[in-house]
């Protein structure tokens, strides 16, 4: 009866020490839907609608991965959960009215270089040699109430999208990609 104890508790042992060993812990970083938003806000911001450079869509779906999609459809049920492609409350609605009208008077220092964009989602000064005391005075005026927009944004746009503070800094340089492109 002794050696059955010890077995029974022995086998016990080595189940719970799988069960727990399976447990895998998956953070979720919604890398695509952050770069979508960062697209549409930044563009917003400079005043560069999408909207009116939208190309024509192709429809160049072979015939094999359409056949897939209808049988797809006609067999399985839909269980996609709704993507967000873009995110508003409040506070974000607010935050890109201020920042589109900070950018109309950071756009002249951009063109210089006194102003750029770094890579962690957040702007600093450039080269300032050419600037007087009072020019140096308002782009750091600029640069402190932008980044401090920008980073409100980025705190509002991870609690949208139920992204952990701890994740925040991915945000920023997500976004700091599409800063940095070019204005047109």
């Amino acid at each position: 009866m002794k050696s059955f104890r010890n077995i029974f508790w022995l086998a016990v042992s080595i189940s719970s020490l799988f069960a727990f060993a399976c447990v895998t812990i998956n953070i979720y970083f919604p890398a695509e839907k952050v770069e979508s938003i960062a697209g549409e806000i930044v563009n917003e911001i400079r005043g560069q609608d999408k909207g009116d450079e939208k190309a024509p869509e192709k429809n160049d779906k072979s015939s094999l991965i359409k056949a897939r999609e209808i049988t797809l459809a006609m067999f399985c049920g839909n269980a996609w959960a709704a993507d967000v492609t873009s995110v508003s409350n409040p506070t974000i609605r607010a935050l890109k009215e201020k920042m589109k009208m900070r950018y109309v008077q950071m756009k002249p220092y951009y063109q210089r270089g006194n102003l750029k964009e770094n890579d962690n989602g957040y702007v600093s000064d450039g080269d300032i040699s050419d600037l007087n005391l009072k020019e140096k005075r308002e782009l750091k005026m600029l640069i402190d109430a932008e980044n401090g927009n920008r980073e409100l944004l980025y705190k509002e746009i991870a609690k949208a999208l139920n992204i952990d503070p701890a994740q925040i800094e991915k945000v920023g340089e997500i976004f700091a990609k599409e800063w940095q492109k070019p204005v047109r």
